[in-house]
């Protein structure tokens, strides 16, 4: 077991929290659903998904760029309420992080790549809020992992040193960035071992 005491706990959302708020599945069932050529929303999406998640960009804008370029036999809220449709919670990770920001006091803080629309809808609907102290998104603050800017920022705001804060990410990149910021991090695979990992740190549930 580390000696290191957490006190801060960042947060990734897509695949750790909750599915991934607009990923390739999705794309590719929306893609089944409209009759839309896949490969061209894919590569549409590519090229300025980034921008929305930097909070550069509206859902209607983006979606202009995307799929509504040409006329369609949709809506864009047929489309947009497909899209939130798409995310699902992971049930086990989020009663977790309840448990144990109860138990140990914790400071909690999202620190995601997100678009402003999609972001809002799954804070609300997943209730977010109830245990995550601070939402530090790319959308909000314009800068996207893996930045170490975006992890300095939620040092900040969270009033948190690197040394007792640990970061859960399902991107390994992003995890090795925070680590060399000096942030204890743990790459998420599954529930059991992210569980067991957290043990290591002395969060128990």
């Amino acid at each position: 077991m580390t000696t290191t005491k957490i006190t801060t706990l960042f947060l990734d959302i897509g695949g750790v929290l909750l599915t991934n708020g607009w990923g390739r599945a999705s794309r590719k069932s929306a893609a089944e659903k409209f009759k839309l050529d896949f490969a061209e929303l894919d590569e549409r999406h590519h090229l300025t998904f980034d921008t929305y998640e930097s909070g550069k960009l509206s859902l209607d804008e983006y979606l202009a760029r995307v799929v509504f370029y040409e006329e369609r036999p949709f809506s864009k809220d047929d489309f947009r309420n497909f899209m939130f449709d798409q995310s699902r919670p992971f049930s086990e990770m989020i009663e977790l992080m309840k448990c144990l920001k109860s138990r140990y006091g914790l400071k909690t803080v999202a620190v995601n790549n997100e678009g402003r629309e999609l972001s809002l809808h799954r804070i609300r609907k997943f209730a977010l809020d109830t245990f995550i102290d601070s939402f530090v998104s790319s959308c909000f603050v314009h800068i996207r992992k893996p930045d170490a800017d975006i992890y300095r920022m939620a040092l900040d705001i969270a009033h948190a040193s690197p040394a007792g804060t640990l970061y859960i990410d399902d991107r390994l990149l992003f995890t090795e960035v925070a680590r060399g910021l000096g942030l204890e991090s743990i790459h998420h695979k599954v529930f059991e071992t992210t569980r067991t990992a957290l043990a290591s740190y002395g969060l128990s549930a």
